[in-house]
């Protein structure tokens, strides 16, 4: 059955293919949109996941590739990497705010466009992929 599901646009541009589009699901649902469904499931635990994921990705592509550089260096070059504006640029390029599930009001106020919003969902596509 698993090969039976097709990826879906985001996931081209991600260039990862959900064995679970489960995850994938939960990965982009915004609190705002399981509230307003009676719905306990959101992005935010998978949130707290990736960004486990991330730190611990980006801290070894740096101490790998910048043997030389200084754990100072290294700890700046780190959180800039993974700072919100870095990563809302990344779901914005990925596309991920179109696939977002949020609700009305997150919706209204431009949600799909916010930074903070696009860095904490890509965040948890991070998670997601991680458990998958």
């Amino acid at each position: 059955m698993l090969g039976l599901r097709t990826s879906t646009p985001f996931e081209k541009s991600l260039g990862y293919r959900f064995r679970s589009g489960e995850l994938l699901e939960l990965a982009v649902t915004h609190r705002s949109f399981a509230n307003e469904r009676g719905s306990a499931a959101h992005y935010e635990r998978l949130e707290f996941l990736g960004d486990a994921v991330l730190g611990l990705v980006a801290g070894e592509w740096l101490y790998e590739n910048l043997p030389d550089v200084p754990e100072g260096e290294l700890s700046r070059l780190k959180s800039y990497l993974v700072s919100a504006n870095a990563l809302g640029r990344v779901a914005r390029d990925l596309g991920l705010g179109d696939v977002l599930r949020l609700g009305i009001g997150e919706e209204r106020s431009g949600g799909r466009a916010k930074a903070s919003l696009l860095a904490d969902s890509m965040e948890a596509v991070f998670g997601a992929v991680y458990l998958d």
